[in-house]
């Protein structure tokens, strides 16, 4: 069972600017307390990145206190009764009691300041969350048992679900991200009130719901947060795309189930993250969002063939097309976007590699198109495999382990991370007479591809096998007949 340290061990482990505002506060005549996150986190042994403050000072109040001890101060959130500011490495939050309330259709709260700590705690989102430490001593207030939920491992709200999900409907995304952070199951009058009321969640910023979704799939267990979104109908408003992977129930058993095998690849890459000094540090949400959403392109292209067997032709690619509109949905950057549409669209670029093999230059090929996602790649095709046949299974990993050497032996002898072509855009231009242009790509393109297919060459060679290129392209000949008719010559032909 989760216990709270004693006061003199929490002293210990609590930063000295909480007493140092605690003993300012009440010299004021105010009340101040730790709330919230902090405080859960006490319980479960772990030191929370944040600190949280309530106090009875409005903000005003709050202001003059902390003046002259802060070293930096922001009233951004003033008119909702927070001020932030900066003591030495600690930035802190600092809000008076509250008891808002929501437009049921808005998503910005009505503010109204309450007048006790326990109101504060009552408009909390979850129970765990509504408790708080009076200070300076350490005086635990816990009206809506969140020890005791955090002991019995269940997500509450301190009232009815109902009203504090249509208050702030977020927060049941962030009891799904609980679930996955903390391990804990909700209770089920939350689960309830989640699925009831699931389409409240649109009228949230897609901004606020990505923020919650990034946390989730990179918590302690994303699977768990996952199954509750689709479980209670949220995902069909988030992530509809990851809800339509339950295609309905094929009694032949000619497919697998694609929702349960994606989140088992899901749980199985977060397995395959390394340590900080590894090339993949966990939690990596690249890895782990593309390992969710890796076949979500399988419900539009899943076809009954003639034989009895079922077919998924181009999922990768068309699933990398949906990954990129709900990313670019929810408001992530270019770059996250285009790494997980990229991983999902290589994710069946392996297999075929065992019973074939790959010559050199299908190799370089695989590592040119993964680029600097080479090793995610290697970990999201592995937690691919979740077959039940051990032959199978081991046969696919040897497979990958032959990959793997190949792709290191290569690069020890060509540099593979950095392949390029032996002639720069430069080097093009001047060989060709020509100015910069669409051209020039096409020739690099050219270098390349000849780059993947043999190794490196020799200059000489590379000059070539460039100006044989050169020969059969239509600006060639319009470029001399150019040069013939003014009388002049082209670079090549001066040197």
């Amino acid at each position: 069972m989760h216990q709270l340290p004693a006061p003199e061990a929490l002293r210990q482990r609590l930063p000295s600017v909480v007493f140092d505002l605690a003993e300012r506060f009440t010299a004021s005549g105010f009340e101040l307390s730790l709330v919230g996150g902090p405080v859960r986190d006490l319980f479960l042994g772990r030191i929370s990145p944040d600190l949280d403050f309530t106090t009875s000072a409005t903000p005003e109040q709050t202001l003059e206190v902390v003046t002259g001890y802060a070293d930096a101060i922001w009233e951004v959130g003033r008119d909702f009764g927070t001020i932030a500011i900066r003591v030495g490495a600690d930035t802190i939050e600092i809000t008076t009691y509250r008891a808002e309330s929501y437009d049921p259709a808005s998503r910005k709260p009505v503010v109204a300041f309450g007048e006790t700590l326990e109101d504060d705690l009552y408009r909390r989102d979850f129970s765990m969350n509504a408790m708080a430490l009076r200070l300076p001593q350490l005086e635990l207030v816990d009206p809506f048992g969140g020890h005791a939920d955090l002991s019995a491992g269940v997500i509450r709200t301190p009232g009815a679900p109902s009203s504090s999900f249509s208050d702030d409907p977020l927060r049941m995304m962030r009891a799904a991200r609980f679930a996955s952070q903390l391990g804990m199951g909700v209770h089920d009058d939350v689960r309830a009130a989640m699925t009831d009321m699931a389409e409240r969640i649109t009228i949230i910023s897609a901004e606020r719901v990505r923020d919650e979704t990034v946390k989730l799939i990179c918590g302690a267990d994303p699977r768990a947060g996952v199954d509750l979104l689709v479980e209670t109908g949220l995902a069909d408003q988030v992530l509809p795309e990851v809800s339509a992977l339950r295609l309905e129930t094929d009694e032949h058993h000619r497919h697998k189930d694609v929702y349960q095998h994606s989140l088992q690849v899901l749980q199985q890459a977060t397995e395959l993250e390394t340590g900080p000094d590894g090339p993949v540090p966990g939690p990596d949400f690249v890895l782990r969002f593309a390992a969710l959403m890796h076949d979500v392109g399988k419900p539009a292209t899943r076809r009954f063939e003639p034989s009895g067997a079922v077919s998924f032709r181009h999922h990768d690619v068309v699933g990398s097309k949906l990954v990129k509109k709900r990313m670019r949905a929810l408001r992530f950057d270019n770059d996250t976007t285009k790494a997980v549409a990229r991983l999902v669209e290589l994710h069946m670029r392996f297999y075929g590699y065992g019973d074939a093999g790959w010559s050199d230059s299908a190799v370089r090929r695989y590592v040119n198109d993964a680029g600097d996602l080479l090793e995610r790649l290697h970990r999201l095709t592995r937690s691919d495999v979740t077959t039940r046949n051990r032959r199978k299974a081991e046969r696919l990993a040897h497979a990958y382990d032959d990959l793997e050497r190949r792709i290191a032996e290569l690069a020890e002898q060509e540099e593979l991370a950095a392949v390029r072509p032996d002639l720069d855009g430069r080097a093009i231009m001047d060989l060709l007479g020509i100015r910069p242009g669409p051209v020039v790509g096409r020739a690099y393109q050219h270098l390349l591809e000849l780059r993947l297919d043999h190794g490196p060459m020799e200059h000489d060679a590379a000059v070539a096998a460039l100006r044989a290129w050169w020969e059969q392209q239509p600006e060639s000949r319009s470029s001399e007949t150019a040069a013939a008719a003014d009388g002049s010559t082209t670079t090549e032909e001066a040197q």
